[in-house]
This record gives C-alpha cells, structure tokens and sequence, in this order.
C-alpha cells in the first residue's frame, strides 16, 4: 500500500496534512519543468543531502506542488516562494524505496491545473565521500578582501572554515590538497607576510620554508603520493595578464616552470633533468595510485608574453621508484599537444584505470577559457575521449575524485559564466559519466547571493579538524624549515 503524505512549506516550516485533495490535472506540458539547478535525470549518491530547487518563472502561477514517488512512497511538496524543499527523513524514506525517485511538477494558473511531464532522480549504490574542501574567493583571483579554505558536508547544508587569512593578515592562501582524501593529512600554501607551505599530519604541523637556491620559485601545484612520504609540486614564475575585449577575461601564464618532488621525512627535494629542462615549461604533477609512476604536463618554451596563445601543454610521464627517490630515464607522452590542445590539470582515478583532465585551446590555466573541457583516458589502451556529459558551452576546469572513483567533483562557469561552482557527477565502472548536478544548497537564492567562487574543490572522507588558532600561531612564530635540493 503507497504510504503518501503532503508537506506544505510555510515560512521555511513544513506542515504534514493529509493528501486526500488530488487536483486534477487540466492540461499536460509534454517537457520537464525549468526547475534551477536542473537535477532532472541526474544520477545521485545515496547519502547526498535534500535537493532543494525552484521554478524561477513563477508569474501568473498561484500554487506549485512537486510529487515525489519512490517504490510504495509518495510526497506532496508545496513550494515555498517557488522553492521546493524536502525534509531529510523523507528525503531518506525515498531514497531507500527505490533506486529511482520519480517527480512531478503541477502548476495553478488561475482556476486550472497544469503538470508538467515527470523527471527521474537516480540513486546510485556507490556512496560519495562526506565532505568537499574549496577554497572561496573573488572571481577576479587579481584582487581580494577576504578568503579561506572551507568545507561542505555533503550529507547535510554543514559548511565550516578550515582556515580564513582573517587569522593571517589577509594574505593569500591556496592549493590544498590529501593524501589519498585523507582529512589527517593535507597541505596548504599561505603567501605574503606569513609565507609558507604548510604540512597538517595526525600529530603534526609543520611549516615548509619552499624555496631554494636551486628552484625558481616557492613550491606551487601539489600532488601526494600514496605512501605519504612524498608530494610532488611544480615551481613556477607565473604572471597574470587581463583582457579587455577577448571572452576569457584573465590570463595566467608561466615564464618558466619545473616539477620536483618533496620528501616528507627527509625535507628535501629531488628532481630530474627531465622534469627542469630549460627547453620545456614542466607543471600539474599527479602521482599515479600505486606511486610507480608521476603524470606532469609539459610545453616547448617559447617567448612569453608575445607567444602566450601558443603555448601548448601535452600530458606526459615518467617513473618514479619510492625506495630510491630517482625518476626514469624516458618521458612518455599521452596525449600529444601537437595534435591542437592544451592539457592542464590531470588527476588519476583511485583504481588507476582512468586519467581525466582539462584540455583547452593554448595554455596551462584553463580555469578562464571558455573552451575548455574536460577529458578521460583510458589508462590501459591509452584511448582519449571528451566527457560530453559534464562539459556545457562555457569553462570547466578543475575536478577531483572520490576515494571510490565513483564520483568526481569539478568547477564548472555554466551558469552566469563569471563564477565557478562545483558540480559532482557519477562515473561508472567502464569510465561512462551520467549527467552533472550542482552542489545542493538549502535555500534556492544561496549562488544567487554567494560572490565568491569555488575554487579547487577535493574531497575528504571525514571533516577536516585544524584548529585555526594553531594555524595563526604557528603561521606567524614559526620561522620554518629551509628546504634543500638535490638531483636524482
């Protein structure tokens, strides 16, 4: 017998009653509703938060009502402003009736009743790691009042700062990054005044003095081994440049640029010549899963800034042996920039069967071109194929996996094409990738209102717990531990 109840949502309280009043329906509309974000057909994990969404155009409309049925469930949802919005333990009750929750949006206009033709929620059985960690900044990144290093629970509307620069100075903070979406370990950099890279272990806290004679900047990009001894980082002399008429509105670019690797126990940092070639501008390092082999991208030099459009990044390789702390002997490439684009950003599938990435049409930092998309490869016969299903007509660019590779999280300018916001996707077992949707917020004008952009967002598997105060003390006492070089 369906079990069925109506939730009428009034000044954010919802009300239970009795259903017994079905409207009839007037008149059908054989397409899905407008609803924003749009979660129609999306694929979702089964410990996500409530999707709250709304219909945006709601002139002439006196009344909406969303009915969720799942297996011997069925929910009658008011709006609320246009807002609907579902209570957790029903959201729960759904979700474990079904692995398919099937809506339906009915609209009073005047006296009559429309609906409009369903939509599916789908409910995955892989679960997705509990929290996300960004950083929120100005869209701009040439300027800024306040940031930090935040995260999100995703089975709830909980978001906590990890860090702010309100503790800092307000210097600039960036690049975090796990060791396997561990929330035990992490790193960050902070710049200005209270410069550093900073290490956050179990029962550690260390602050890294980066730059060494031998290197041309501080370290920069990072990428942990699965050992979690070592990380790998580029070190780069980047610049900024601002258009006034081209569509992507800043350029970021290396005038030279390398790839070491950071030995935690040791405070060193080793290299090859053929990650510091004076021939080649060499960044975004990924260790593999296994530690056995780093993935870096790699450009010709050429003169910058005249030649900054033609600037082309290919995704390479090279061995990397753990126990000797030494690189190969030959660089492989997979994907060649030669063939038209520009690779940035690859990261590995936990299992190792997949390597995704931003591919654009000149440089390294595709988080302004509009053109960019994301890319897979398959790692086993090397095969290369767009990810039709999440890229949109405007930039994506940075993205993460789950620690079950189920599940990637990725910045995305879809929606008003000047803020980056983070849309999670399911990957399937044989690399297929279903529909996107935006992070769930509990109030439908949150993006609306939020004039920050989400910036690197990695998951974790459990809540972050630095305490800022710590992180203050340290940051501003602690003079550091100098770095030193050597070659491998």
């Amino acid at each position: 017998m369906r079990n069925i109840k109506c939730i009428s949502a009034i000044i954010g309280l919802a009300l239970l009653s009795g259903c017994a009043d079905r409207v009839n329906v007037d008149s059908h509309i054989n397409s899905a509703p407008p609803i924003f974000p749009d979660y129609t057909d999306v694929t979702l994990p089964p410990n996500i938060a409530p999707l709250c969404f709304s219909m945006p155009d709601s002139c002439g409309v006196a009344q909406f009502r969303a009915i969720y049925r799942s297996g011997d469930e069925e929910i009658v949802v008011k709006d609320n402003d246009g807002q609907f919005a579902i209570g957790q333990s029903d959201w729960n009750n759904l979700k474990r009736a079904s692995s398919k929750i099937r809506v339906t949006i009915q609209a009073k206009k005047g006296d009559k009743w429309i609906e409009y033709a369903p939509f599916n929620l789908y409910i995955a059985k892989d679960r997705i790691d509990q929290y996300i960690v960004y950083r929120l900044i100005e869209p701009g990144y040439e300027t800024w009042n306040e940031m930090g290093i935040y995260q999100r629970n995703l089975e709830d509307y909980e978001q906590s700062a990890i860090i702010t620069n309100k503790m800092t100075g307000y210097g600039c903070m960036n690049c975090h990054a796990f060791c396997k979406n561990s929330p035990e370990k992490m790193l960050f950099h902070m710049r200005s005044d209270y410069g550093g890279t900073y290490i956050v272990g179990e029962n550690s806290f260390k602050k890294l003095n980066t730059k060494t004679p031998q290197t041309i900047s501080a370290l920069v990009y990072p990428s942990w081994h699965p050992s979690g001894n070592y990380v790998a980082f580029s070190v780069n002399n980047t610049k900024q440049m601002f258009h006034t008429t081209d569509r992507n509105r800043v350029e970021v670019f290396d005038n030279a640029s390398d790839v070491v690797v950071y030995d935690v126990k040791k405070d060193e940092i080793v290299s090859s010549p053929l990650l510091m070639s004076d021939r080649a501008f060499e960044t975004f390092p990924a260790f593999s899963p296994d530690g056995k082999t780093l993935y870096f991208c790699s450009a010709d030099s050429l003169e910058i800034p005249a030649k900054y459009d033609k600037v082309k990044y290919s995704l390479c390789s090279i061995s990397f042996d753990e126990k000797t702390r030494s690189f190969g002997n030959v660089v492989d490439t997979l994907y060649n920039a030669r063939e038209g684009k520009s690779v940035s950003f690859p990261r590995v599938s936990p299992d190792g069967k997949y390597l995704m990435f931003t591919l654009s049409a000149y440089g390294n930092f595709s988080i302004w071109h509009k053109d960019a998309d994301l890319y897979l490869v398959n790692l086993k016969n090397k095969q290369v194929s767009p990810l039709s299903e999440l890229n949109s007509k405007d930039t994506e660019s940075y993205h993460s996996w789950s620690s079950n590779g189920r599940w990637v999280v990725f910045s995305s300018r879809r929606i008003d094409g000047l803020y980056t916001r983070p849309f999670i996707a399911y990957i399937d077992k044989n690399g297929k990738a279903h529909k996107p949707f935006l992070l769930p917020q509990k109030e439908k004008d949150y993006y609306t209102f939020l004039m920050k952009s989400y910036n690197i967002p990695e998951f974790t598997t459990g809540k972050v717990k630095v305490d800022q105060y710590v992180t203050s003390k340290i940051a501003k006492k602690d003079k550091g531990t100098d770095l030193k070089f050597s070659y491998k």
